[in-house]
């Protein structure tokens, strides 16, 4: 039985969650009737203060969230409230989520450290699973949802009655015992990151490692990769990759993946064809420690450079790669930036 009493309001180092009250109408009417906030939410359009009104009239001197059904939840930074949380009790112990931020508070972080306590609260108050639903082209909602802790579990074709017409849905949740492995995941600067070369008996250890759902578009999972092996790979010159797979390893623990070729697409030197750092074990600075590893090996096999080519944007490790010395050449080949590091 889910209790609610005692939730709110909840302090976070930077926020301060209540229950939304109509005097909050008109920030809620602004933000929502914001073409671009409401490119991929359902609310109609033009959002009306009127309807804001509406919404919140029933939540009048409520103080703690409802047991059943919808609450709107203020977040408030600084004094001024600056978005929103949605929650729904959905019934025997699973709730919704969902967030809003207004255009000045985004990219600081706050919608993470909102949910996070809301979903440590949620739990701590007999919620044993926590859902969300987003827009599929939804990246920044996305990546909160894996910056809590969630995990995607599926697309669903057609399922969301958007504003014009059936739209897909992509569903992420966690479960009490993923959200306690998540906030129990190791944090520290590993002592030991080495490079294993893969083999039929240690590559089943590997076969787990993967990244975010979001990251998938910068990097295949690693069963694509291995399987790509499988077949020659030709240049349209007639080069031939010639690939390497190697796990990472952590203090002995599984936690990466990386491919290594002799040539690249357009060049004829090492190429760093893929590094796969577990969604676990990301911002412990592993993926540095490869990247100087890799360059050691590169080096010392009687090599100069090392090449490597990514994706741009939100979530891209292009800023690793920028940050440990790799330059881009100006060349952009198959929509990925080409870079290569002088050893």
């Amino acid at each position: 039985m889910t209790s609610v009493s005692g939730m709110l309001p909840l302090l976070t180092p930077r926020l301060t969650l209540r229950v939304m009250q109509p005097a909050d109408a008109p920030v809620l009417a602004a933000y929502r009737n914001d073409p671009v906030i409401a490119a991929m939410q359902g609310w109609a359009q033009p959002y009306t203060q009127q309807m804001a009104d509406v919404s919140l009239a029933t939540q009048a001197g409520w103080v703690q969230p409802q047991p059943t059904g919808w609450t709107q939840l203020a977040i408030d930074h600084a004094g001024a409230m600056v978005g929103d949380l949605a929650l729904h009790h959905k019934g025997d112990g699973i709730a919704e989520i969902g967030w809003t931020l207004v255009p000045a508070a985004q990219g600081k972080g706050f919608a993470t450290e909102a949910a996070t306590a809301l979903a440590a609260t949620l739990f701590a108050n007999g919620i044993h699973r926590i859902e969300a639903m987003l827009h599929p082209d939804n990246l920044a909602s996305a990546r909160v949802c894996e910056a809590i802790g969630m995990e995607f579990e599926s697309l669903t074709r057609q399922t969301y009655p958007g504003r014009n017409g059936p739209e897909d849905d992509t569903h992420y949740a966690m479960c009490r015992d993923q959200w306690e492995a998540w906030v129990g995941r190791h944090r520290h600067t590993p002592t030991e990151v080495q490079l294993v070369p893969l083999n039929d008996e240690i590559v089943d250890d590997f076969y787990a490692v993967a990244t975010h759902h979001s990251q998938r578009r910068f990097v295949r999972p690693v069963l694509f990769a291995l399987a790509q092996m499988a077949f020659p790979i030709f240049r349209d010159d007639g080069q031939q990759f010639l690939p390497e797979a190697f796990g990472v390893t952590a203090d002995g623990e599984p936690v990466g993946f990386v491919q290594l070729t002799n040539c690249s697409f357009t060049h004829d030197e090492p190429y760093l064809w893929r590094l796969l750092i577990d969604r676990r074990h990301q911002r412990r600075g592993i993926g540095r420690e490869v990247l100087q590893l890799l360059a050691e090996r590169t080096r010392a096999a009687g090599h100069r450079t090392l090449m490597v080519s990514y994706g741009e944007g939100p979530g891209s490790p292009g800023p690793l790669y920028r940050g440990f010395g790799f330059v881009p050449t100006g060349e952009v080949v198959a929509n990925e930036t080409v870079a290569r590091l002088s050893l």
